[in-house]
Parts: structure tokens; C-alpha cells; sequence
């Protein structure tokens, strides 16, 4: 998968309807209004979006469609939307309103044949699984309900399940790593990519414009990033030139 072009994407994490961002999960800060956030990354020059409606699962309630709806009408590049998503019309409803991909995580794992049946009927390329992984002594376990419940599920063989269900896309948040900007786990990212052929998007823990080319020297196939990209620390455009100039293949 080496020829195609790496992805940079700028992810929203929604809570009540506003952007925010933390550090290991917890700490909430407002980071603005999620239309004009997602309008500035798509003019920026980001290649895709993802949005994740970070207590939905936890609130138990269903996605923000009206405001998934309302990104999609400003931003002409591929959006992703998770949290909350349970049920094919869930999915229907939210693919309907134009986001191009869903992200499914503790649902996933609580009922994995619904990996199997995304796909199916949305095709893989539209279903991808979020896992949300933690070093638990030597090995990383698979949490859930926005990082709160230890399912103690070894995360390696987890990503190849998802890959055999269907899933067209991992997204791997390594929680040890999430905004603390110390850069991605890259043990982790490389030792799943060499084991899937599925594409994997690396999140939680790029500081530097280094950490996301180590990531991508390390098998991911996108960068995700939040808070870096939110408060302006590093721009999307120069981010391309420094990869493009490293060598990384990018889109500009």
C-alpha cells in the first residue's frame, strides 16, 4: 500500500455540541463550534475529517445528526462520524445526511457480527472500527465507553478480527499517548500494520511534524491529530510540505 497517498486528518471530538479537547481522555476544554472548525480544515487543506461524538456511547444516546449535517454541507472532503452508532439506520441516517464513512467502537466490540453487517451492506470501504488501546503490563488491552471500561481483549488480535468481519479502516488511539504530544505508540501502530492489510490511521499523541512522519515510516497509512492542528501549533499545509520534502507521498 506503499504508493498511496498519506492521509492527515484533523479529528473533532463533540460533546454538546461543541468541539472539545483533552489529555488522556479526561480534562475537557471548548475548542469551538464544529461547523466552523471542520470549514477551516477542509480550506486548510486537510484530506479527510473525523468527528467523533466523544459521550454519545456513554450518555447512551444516538449521534448528532443535525450537525453532522450541517459539516457536510461546508466541507468537501471525506467526513467520518462515530460515537453512539448501534443500528443500520443509524448508519443509513447518518450516510444520508453525507458523511462518507461510520467509526464504530464499544458497540463493535460488544456485538461484533454488527462489523459484519456494516459492511455488508454499506461495503468496507465505508466501516471503520475505532480501537482505543492501552498498555496493560506487556501486552495492550482494548477499552471502551470513551476509554472508561478495561475489556481486558488483547488488542492485536482484536484488529485482525475487525479485519476478517469486514472493516475497511482501523482507527488506533493509543490512550497512554493521547495528547500528551510525546508522538504516537509506534511499537504498537507498526507491529499491527505489519500483521493487517487493512489501512490503520494512527491517533493519540502527535506534538511534532517528526511524529507523524515516524508514524507513517512505522506502517500507518493517516494521521490523526487534534489539539496540534485545533490551537494552530502546526499547520496542515506546512505539515505536507515538511512529509513531501521527507519523502512522503501526500496530497497538496
Amino acid at each position: 500500500m506503499e504508493n498511496f497517498a498519506k492521509r492527515i486528518i484533523p479529528c473533532l471530538d463533540v460533546k454538546n455540541g461543541r468541539v472539545v479537547k483533552g489529555v488522556n481522555f479526561v480534562g475537557l476544554q471548548d475548542a469551538g463550534d464544529p461547523v466552523e472548525v471542520a470549514k477551516r480544515y477542509n480550506e486548510e487543506g486537510a484530506d479527510e475529517i473525523t468527528f467523533l461524538d466523544i459521550t454519545a456511547t456513554h450518555e447512551k444516546r444516538g449521534t448528532i445528526v443535525d450537525i453532522v449535517e450541517k459539516v457536510a454541507k461546508e466541507v468537501f472532503i471525506p467526513l467520518t462520524v462515530g460515537g453512539g452508532i448501534r443500528t443500520m439506520d443509524d448508519i443509513y441516517n447518518l450516510l444520508k445526511v453525507g458523511c462518507d464513512k461510520i467509526s464504530i467502537n464499544s458497540y463493535a466490540i460488544k456485538h461484533p457480527d454488527f462489523i459484519n453487517q456494516s459492511s455488508k451492506r454499506f461495503g468496507s470501504q465505508c466501516t471503520v472500527v475505532a480501537i482505543d488501546a492501552k498498555k496493560v503490563e506487556n501486552s495492550w488491552h482494548v477499552f471502551i465507553n470513551g476509554g472508561r471500561i478495561d475489556t481486558g481483549i488483547d488488542v492485536l488480535s482484536w484488529a485482525k478480527e475487525v479485519e476478517q468481519r469486514g472493516a475497511g479502516e482501523i482507527l488506533l488511539t493509543s490512550m497512554d499517548c493521547d495528547g500528551v504530544k510525546n508522538g504516537y505508540d509506534i511499537e504498537l501502530t507498526s507491529k499491527m500494520s505489519e500483521m493487517l492489510d487493512i489501512p490503520i490511521i494512527a491517533s493519540g499523541g502527535a506534538g511534532q511534524k517528526e511524529h507523524i512522519k515516524e508514524a507513517f515510516m512505522n506502517g500507518a497509512d493517516a494521521a490523526l491529530a487534534a489539539s496540534i492542528f485545533h490551537y494552530k501549533e502546526i499547520e496542515i499545509m506546512d505539515l505536507k510540505r515538511y512529509l513531501r520534502d521527507e519523502g512522503i507521498a501526500v496530497r497538496i
